[in-house]
């Protein structure tokens, strides 16, 4: 498989595609209809085309949608810092503001739920409400971690993020997320999914177009620097800052979408959030999904979200 030029990912569909300047950065987004701004934010080893089915559905229920390539993937810029929360969260607030809007609903899987949480925390002013699918508080995660760090059982959330610690190593995990054509990225997308959708269609099409996505130059790194981020700023006053900038209960509701099968952020880990929700929240979980609701429960997932979203714009 040829190294893909960036401009490969703007896959087309009854989205438009263009490109935004936002705290200093260049961000690719797609957009589909019109209403009430609703920002949609990938998780790790994706891009802006794992929102497909959502882009429809929210565009039909009467929301503005956008899907951003987040910082380092797809055809946003790929600089070479700025992979930490307050920069990450600060990418989100700027783009709502360049898109020409006061406030927007953030929609985040797994890693993009936490920069929505973050941008939540840390931009208040900017934000309607949180979803969040497959994915937890930012210190729920970071408790759970730590606290189950040394246990001896073979389900816990440390084991769950095991790639977390691996990732820390200088090269070799860059080499080992592009080697054959990414293969990496289709043995995560099949090991942290439910058994309903590990052997459709639908899911080798999407794990074919996420590993084509992984080999843009730069992506592979700006990927791992998400997470090389969010272990090293344990052990630095950073770290200690940001964990007191993001401990507050949010203002705005949140919905937490999680599927009962996910191995990657436990479900037990998820409902340890409760201390951080705002207001009206809601907690839904999806029977037999694994770590991607929106890939493999679309239906599900979307008449959750239309059902939070209309209420939290209430």
């Amino acid at each position: 498989m040829p190294r893909p030029d960036p401009s490969t990912v703007r896959i087309d569909g009854p989205w438009t595609h263009h490109d935004v300047s936002a705290n200093g950065i260049r961000l690719h987004v797609a957009e589909v209809g019109s209403g009430p701004a609703v920002l949609l934010l990938h998780g790790f080893a994706e891009f802006w085309w794992a929102w497909r089915h959502q882009l429809r559905a929210l565009a039909d229920a009467g929301f503005r949608v956008l899907a951003a390539d987040l910082r380092g993937y797809g055809d946003s810029d790929k600089p070479p810092r700025g992979y930490d929360g307050w920069t990450l969260a600060g990418d989100v607030a700027g783009l709502v503001r360049a898109l020409g809007e006061r406030r927007a609903h953030l929609v985040g899987h797994a890693w993009g739920g936490l920069l929505a949480w973050t941008a939540a925390a840390l931009h208040p002013r900017v934000v309607d409400s949180v979803s969040v699918l497959g994915g937890a508080h930012p210190l729920a995660l970071r408790s759970a971690i730590t606290r189950t760090a040394l246990r001896g059982r073979s389900r816990n959330q440390a084991r769950a993020l095991a790639h977390l610690f691996r990732f820390q190593l200088p090269l070799l995990p860059e080499r080992a997320l592009t080697r054959d054509d990414a293969a990496a990225v289709g043995r995560l997308l099949h090991d942290w999914s439910g058994p309903g959708w590990r052997d459709s269609a639908d899911f080798a099409e999407t794990a074919g177009v996420f590993r084509r996505a992984m080999l843009v130059p730069g992506v592979a790194h700006s990927a791992l620097e998400y997470y090389r981020w969010a272990f090293r700023t344990q052990f630095r006053g950073e770290g200690r800052r940001f964990t007191d900038a993001v401990d507050a209960r949010l203002r705005v509701p949140v919905l937490q979408l999680h599927g009962a099968e996910d191995p990657c952020v436990l479900l037990e880990t998820a409902r340890e959030s409760a201390p951080w929700l705002g207001p009206r929240s809601v907690f839904e979980t999806l029977p037999g999904v694994g770590h991607y609701p929106h890939l493999e429960a679309p239906a599900e997932t979307n008449r959750a979200l239309v059902s939070f979203l209309r209420g939290a714009g209430s």
